[in-house]
């Protein structure tokens, strides 16, 4: 097969979806074997009221963990809940995935979250997905009333990189220049790299000084709020989502506060070490994502790792006598 397009769960039990209230939904499935691309989220909701004003629904969003035959592919969470660009649309927009809306509700929520995985399992017909999506609260009054939540998978033969979102390091911060270890899994797929670092604060602030953020590995100079966002093309109207309106485009920021990802360019070798000049006392997550070929590592079916050795000469020799 060349693509082809699966739909996995579909769910309209409304104590699933986004309330009021923080809650989890947590599900798991089995789907067939083959290289996936993406698996997407749908979402389209009946709320009693605008969920999120002037905000997208990724909005809704703290985390989003997908386990595959007991590996964690995907750890995202939310350094804060933003009211307008969500944090975890920012996020799939700028590794290659996407987060889009459809623009002419407000009451009525239809998103698309596509999570790039690069996951390919020829070994077995059927793998094992569990999924924990931990909804933030909505606005008061915004239960909902119908609607469906849809998981999908994007079987692509072409796809080229895995992709791995890995737990993220939370580091307290004070009013100064520190040192930060970013830990970077050695149980990947082979080969993976860090191309990227996602920095999120607490709260809807920068809260850096002049000396920002540097990587050692990069640069002798720290990169200021805005360089990064200006090498990252944020600065360039690169933050796309819907504003919560019933208009019919789409709305674009320069930049979310308290939230940028800083391309590594595919560091390898272990920890990254950043020095972080921060002028708030705060504390931040910095969530490494990692890519490598596709194919660098299968899934392996269950197998025996240790040998029986039979040899009948020797054993016929040993049964006589000595």
């Amino acid at each position: 097969m060349a693509v082809r397009f699966s739909k996995i769960l579909q769910t309209s039990t409304t104590g699933k979806m986004p309330t009021t209230s923080a809650n989890t939904w947590t599900e798991g499935f089995n789907c067939a074997a083959g290289t996936i691309e993406y698996m997407m989220l749908r979402g389209d909701i009946l709320f009693g009221a605008d969920p999120i004003a002037a905000g997208s629904a990724s909005c809704m969003l703290d985390t989003m963990r997908i386990i595959i035959n007991g590996e964690v592919v995907h750890d995202f969470r939310a350094g804060y809940e933003s009211v307008n660009a969500g944090a975890y649309g920012y996020f799939l927009n700028s590794i290659g995935g996407s987060s889009y809306e459809v623009t002419s509700g407000t009451t009525t929520r239809e998103w698309y979250w596509a999570i790039p995985l690069g996951r390919t399992y020829q070994n077995t017909e059927v793998i094992r997905i569990e999924t924990v999506v931990g909804w933030a609260a909505t606005d008061s009054s915004a239960t909902p009333t119908s609607g469906t939540l849809e998981w999908w998978v994007k079987y692509n033969d072409s796809t080229q990189t895995t992709t791995t979102v890995c737990p993220s390091t939370s580091f307290t911060h004070a009013a100064a220049l520190e040192q930060v270890i970013v830990k970077v899994p050695q149980n990947a797929p082979n080969g993976s790299v860090v191309s990227a670092i996602l920095v999120q604060n607490d709260s809807a602030s920068d809260g850096l000084n002049s000396q920002g953020i540097r990587i050692n590995a990069l640069s002798d100079y720290g990169l200021e709020a805005q360089m990064i966002r200006f090498l990252n093309g944020d600065m360039a109207n690169g933050i796309q989502y819907h504003n919560g309106t019933a208009n019919t485009a789409q709305t674009f920021f320069a930049q979310l506060p308290g939230i940028s990802l800083i391309p590594c360019y595919g560091l390898a070798g272990g920890d990254i070490t950043l020095q972080v000049d921060s002028s708030e006392v705060t504390t931040r997550t910095y969530t490494p994502i990692l890519t490598a070929n596709v194919g660098s590592r299968e899934a392996q079916t269950v197998r025996q790792t240790q040998a029986q050795p039979v040899n009948t000469a020797k054993a016929i020799l040993s049964s006589g006598v000595q």
